[in-house]
């Protein structure tokens, strides 16, 4: 059994990504862009500069720092205003991570999402099942990289054979691997054939929390 589990948020153990979703969907139509829903799951947690370059080259559009920016803040600003109250964890999450606390399990919480959204969109009391925590603007760089992950497991003092990881996205997953953890992917925004450079994947929360209780990895 891995002591130390480290978790995305926004697919993982929040109901999230929809609703993220519709708020890049709106931004980017806001400056011109029609892009597919797909596209954006496909690069949740990177779309940024170095790593979404084709995603928006594919529209025609040569990105700039400047783009970005302006992404960004309409995103933001969208989210927040339209869709963050309609955020909410998946039915059994809580409960889930009270029992691994129980069980001595050391927990992470690993996110490409900023300190400030996180606040606004946890329910009371969440942070308090983590031990760690890593937000997207802790890190100099983000998913895909795995600089998350190493933060979180030096946050936790563990070595990567100690712990493993929870996605549900590509750049996730290879953040992951790169950090040298165990990861197990979890099919709530995208298919399987996505998410084939996780260890593991699983269909639904209770598949996942039932391995993760019973020390099967």
């Amino acid at each position: 059994m891995k002591p130390g589990v480290l978790f995305d948020l926004d697919g993982v153990l929040l109901d999230s990504m929809p609703w993220h979703v519709k708020a890049w969907q709106e931004a980017f139509r806001a400056l011109g862009l029609e892009v597919p829903e797909e596209a954006i799951y496909l690069h949740e947690g990177a779309i940024e500069l170095d790593t979404a370059r084709k995603l928006f080259e594919d529209q025609g559009v040569n990105p700039t720092p400047e783009f970005f920016r302006e992404a960004f803040r309409l995103q933001k600003k969208i989210f927040t205003e339209k869709y963050r109250k309609r955020v909410k964890p998946f039915p059994g999450v809580e409960e889930a991570l009270r029992e691994l606390k129980r069980e001595g399990r050391r927990l992470a919480l690993v996110t490409s999402s900023h300190r400030e959204i996180l606040e606004e969109v946890l329910p009371g009391g969440f942070l308090g099942f983590f031990d760690f925590v890593v937000t997207g603007d802790q890190v100099s760089r983000r998913k895909p990289h795995p600089d998350p992950y190493l933060t979180g497991l030096s946050g936790l003092r563990m070595n990567r054979e100690e712990a493993l990881a929870v996605e549900n996205a590509p750049a996730g997953i290879r953040a992951a691997k790169g950090a040298g953890l165990l990861c197990v992917a979890i099919t709530t925004t995208l298919p399987p054939e996505h998410l084939k450079e996780a260890d593991l994947i699983v269909e639904n929360h209770e598949r996942l929390f039932g391995i993760l209780r019973n020390g099967r990895i």
